[in-house]
């Protein structure tokens, strides 16, 4: 960037024995000036941000539920809009904050749903192009996402109509080494483990013979996701954290309705510490694990929460600590 009255100097410096006092006070004025201004034209990002999709995506759907939530899509529909208006209410500020250039062209926008079916595949794309992004964000965006992403996941069980939504992935361990300072978000999320397959067993002798199957796949993947950590906090060279020999309940278990409640509240808790994990990796082996962790757990805790009679039913961002 050209700076006014820089190209005077240009005999000047030709004879630095003629420099007067003056003369010295202004050059050193000017190059003053000149690196502020020269810095401020370079390391910007001019590419358009890829939250905003995600931001416009997240408003138009819940202008869109709003509307059928007064209508034959009634409390879907409103828990949609609600937690589709809080993906946008936390996507603004980041977006807002780096104020990237908007792209050349938009594509169009998805014309309004009907009914409520409308919503399961634009809940399905946005969860897809959330998780997408997960890997290549910084960790402070990354986790912003990645809860975007399970709270789309867990919106998609709270009725058949807009998807089940129980199709993450199981998890895995990372191909290449773990980084240091992902093995204490690690071990958190491993201490969540441990208490979710207590839970489960608590909660065994409070509820009917119907939830069987809901207790079975719930306990095998937690035992899943157990034995992954400890296999990679091993190969970290760390040593796994232990069990407790008991834990206790946030609210005492005595019905069914109370123990959905625990079940709930340990998939919510499993949700956090996987949270914790993605913001505080850049790893993508490992950031990879943990967003597949905090999908299922967030789509698990949903019909507990149903059961529980719990609302919201679909928590809007799994793992945020309110």
């Amino acid at each position: 960037m050209p700076v006014p009255g820089l190209a005077g100097w240009a005999d000047v410096t030709a004879r630095p024995t003629d420099l007067s006092r003056r003369s010295v006070l202004r050059l050193g004025a000017v190059a003053a000036v000149a690196l502020p201004l020269a810095a401020c034209t370079t390391g910007t990002d001019e590419t358009p941000d890829p939250l905003a999709p995600l931001l416009a995506a997240a408003q138009a759907d819940a202008a869109a539920a709003r509307k059928l939530a007064s209508g034959a899509g009634g409390d879907v529909a409103g828990q949609i809009a609600d937690a589709r208006a809080a993906h946008a209410a936390a996507l603004k500020p980041e977006v807002d904050r780096l104020n990237r250039p908007q792209p050349k062209t938009t594509p169009a926008p998805a014309p309004e749903p009907a009914d409520l079916s409308g919503f399961k595949d634009r809940l399905a794309a946005v969860r897809k192009q959330a998780e997408d992004l997960v890997p290549t964000l910084p960790a402070y965006r990354a986790g912003l996402v990645a809860s975007v992403a399970a709270g789309c996941a867990a919106l998609q069980r709270v009725a058949p109509s807009i998807g089940r939504g129980d199709d993450a992935q199981p998890i895995a361990a990372p191909s290449g080494s773990v980084p240091a300072e992902a093995v204490d978000p690690l071990q958190k999320a491993l201490a969540t483990e441990h208490a979710a397959l207590w839970v489960y067993g608590l909660v065994t002798a409070f509820l009917p013979a119907d939830f069987g199957d809901a207790l079975k796949s719930g306990r095998a993947e937690h035992t899943a996701r157990r034995d992954v950590l400890i296999q990679v906090i091993t190969a970290a060279g760390s040593t796994p954290v232990a069990p407790e020999a008991a834990y206790v309940p946030a609210k005492p278990v005595t019905d069914a309705a109370s123990a959905a409640s625990v079940v709930a509240t340990a998939e919510a808790d499993s949700a956090a510490a996987w949270l914790g994990v993605v913001n505080r990796t850049d790893d993508k082996g490992v950031r990879g694990m943990a967003l597949q962790a905090l999908i299922a757990a967030a789509r698990r805790g949903t019909p507990w929460r149903q059961q529980a009679g719990e609302k919201p039913t679909a928590i809007a961002l799994p793992g945020q600590r309110s």
